[in-house]
């Protein structure tokens, strides 16, 4: 009998493994920009101790996806770095981790989490859209070329 995926925080040994599931899939359709590098090379600093949050979906000891919480301003955070590796993709991972990012900012003192993402990536537009996210105006240019859509979730 398998055992079942569960939704962890972020523990210092699985920063690898944030790092390698996110190169994986930026890679496949994209290209790492500097933004991407900064935060891949030290979630530590840049997520967790500005009061954000790493989940991992772990399949036993091994990571299979990621999505942070990446706090923006004491009201908002950023829905980002979401990867679920591909032999695990259709098993409803990346609407967990969503969910784990949204109770996460809520817990928090949100009210808005928002996310950028490429026109592309169809199936991940209609998990944020059944995540209660909605196509915006963006208010402040990116700092990732490929982000053509910008979505927010009110809380």
């Amino acid at each position: 009998m398998p055992t079942p995926i569960s939704i962890i925080p972020f523990q210092p040994d699985l920063a690898q493994a944030f790092a390698e599931l996110n190169r994986a899939w930026i890679e496949r359709f994209f290209h790492l920009e500097d933004a991407d590098v900064h935060l891949l090379s030290h979630p530590e600093a840049s997520i967790i101790a500005t009061g954000g949050q790493i989940f991992f979906a772990m399949d036993d000891t091994r990571a299979v996806g990621t999505a942070a919480a990446i706090r923006v301003s004491p009201a908002t955070f950023e829905l980002g770095k979401m990867a679920v590796s591909p032999s695990n993709r259709g098993q409803g991972l990346g609407e967990r981790l969503g969910r784990a990012v949204i109770e996460f900012a809520r817990a928090g003192g949100a009210a808005l989490v928002y996310l950028e993402t490429n026109s592309a990536l169809a199936n991940a537009i209609r998990l944020y859209e059944r995540l209660g996210f909605v196509h915006a105006n963006r208010p402040a240019p990116s700092e990732y070329a490929r982000a053509d859509v910008y979505m927010e979730l009110r809380l």
